[in-house]
């Protein structure tokens, strides 16, 4: 039997994690959440919810992971032989698929506004512009265009294998990525809006603080982090026995809070600079920005920038995401790397044109009211995500031996873990209780 891939250094190990959790719902989401539900306030509660909800799931995803030393499905499988918890596995493996599908449409906007924007294509003096540009790209045919661009590159990672292809390119994107994010906030810090757009960001106004307020933060905490997949769970099989899983945990939940942090710097600035609403939601990156971008000294170059940003966190995401499914299909198929790759690539592509199609000749088809990119959207992230991550903090709470737990966090005794105690109690109380109301809330009955 060939022997299972590992990340060959620790630096590779938190890239690739990072990079998992790193993405368009830290730069996109981040920032129009903040700025619909108070700024300051959000942020609060977002950063208590990442690290008593999102870190000790993390946790868990880590710990079934790497003591398996295997895929979603069989770390299910391997832990409760005798149960039917591999269920969890394919709701998983479906949500990843249903992800990629969508989350491509998305990234391929981000491909063509980079390329859009190098070329001066960007260019408008009102919002006006930024709407009927927007609109251009995403309706008719050329979406599908830039889909098949995104998952070529996606493609072309995951081919290289763990190694050579997913912990290379994450060690070359996420420093680039990081760079890039510390030259926005420098120039961020020479808007006219910038004391303005930090002191909505980090002062917090405590009557803001509502029922909606901390739903909406701690949903954002948890998909934040990528949990409930199992692309954590997929990526800690890789993990060497060296790996500290605490710290990579907390390691973790860190930088990718400071990448939405960050993005927030970024952004609301330039939001008061221009006068305009931090409240502009989904629309503040494709359509507010760009305007804000065609006024500033040097924007073409701003401007395309930042879609490369958009566009390296994209990839980061989706690698992790299709490992899920080629993963399965490797271990529990018997596939081959390239075969499960390219059977992965390809029930995404097929899932991303009708995705791309939603916003033009398929608009007017409909399931339950819900367009084809709408209806993959709420299945992974209302459904597919809280019942994953619930069955998940459950199963590793009340399910799991506690010496497997002890093991994991301890490297077989050599390290102390004082906080074992505190972790399983959340497990087993706190987190599937807060995930059961996202859940509530997610399916709009809360």
């Amino acid at each position: 039997m060939k022997e299972r891939a590992v990340f060959t250094t620790k630096f590779g190990a938190l890239a690739t994690t990072v990079g998992s959790a790193v993405g368009l719902g830290n730069i996109w989401r981040f920032p129009y959440e903040a700025g619909v539900h108070g700024g300051g306030a959000f942020l609060l509660c977002y950063m208590l919810f990442v690290f008593l909800i999102g870190v000790p799931v993390l946790c868990a995803e880590f710990a079934m992971g790497r003591g398996t030393r295997s895929n979603v499905f069989g770390a299910y499988s391997k832990l409760a032989p005798r149960q039917k918890w591999q269920f969890t596995g394919y709701i998983g493996i479906v949500a990843s698929l249903l992800i990629l599908s969508f989350y491509s449409v998305v990234a391929g906007w981000t491909v063509e506004y980079c390329i859009s924007s190098a070329f001066g294509q960007l260019s408008f003096g009102d919002m006006a512009g930024g709407h009927g540009q927007f609109t251009s790209l995403t309706t008719g045919w050329r979406p599908i265009l830039w889909t098949v661009i995104f998952l070529f590159c996606n493609t072309f990672i995951l081919l290289g294998g763990v190694t050579k292809g997913i912990e290379r390119a994450s060690n070359i994107l996420m420093p680039m990525l990081f760079l890039l994010l510390i030259a926005f906030c420098i120039n961020s810090m020479t808007l006219p809006g910038f004391g303005e757009g930090v002191r909505f960001l980090f002062h917090p106004d405590f009557s803001k603080i509502t029922p909606s307020v901390l739903l909406g933060a701690l949903g954002q905490a948890f998909f934040s982090l990528s949990l409930g997949l199992g692309c954590m769970m997929t990526y800690a099989s890789y993990f060497s026995d060296t790996n500290r899983l605490g710290r990579t945990a907390a390691v973790g939940a860190v930088l990718d809070s400071s990448v939405a942090v960050l993005s927030g710097i970024i952004i609301f600035p330039a939001v008061f600079s221009f006068g305009l609403s931090p409240q502009a939601g989904p629309t503040l990156v494709f359509e507010v920005l760009p305007y804000i971008f065609s006024q500033l000294p040097g924007g073409m170059v701003w401007s395309t920038l930042f879609f490369l940003l958009l566009f390296l966190a994209s990839l980061t995401s989706t690698v992790s995401m299709s490992e899920i499914s080629i993963t399965f299909f490797c271990e529990e198929k018997r596939m081959s790397r390239r075969n499960a790759t390219l059977l992965s690539s390809a029930i995404s592509l097929c899932g991303g044109v009708l995705c791309a199609l939603s916003f033009g000749p398929l608009s007017g088809f409909t399931i339950g009211g819900l367009t084809i990119f709408n209806l993959f959207d709420y299945l992974s992230s209302n459904i597919c995500l809280p019942i994953g991550g619930m069955v998940c903090s459950f199963f590793v709470g009340w399910m799991i031996d506690k010496k497997f737990l002890r093991d994991q966090f301890t490297d077989y005794g050599r390290y102390r873990f004082v906080l074992l105690p505190l972790l399983t109690f959340s497990l087993k109380w706190i987190c599937p209780a807060a995930i059961f109301l996202i859940f509530l809330n997610s399916i709009g009955l809360l």
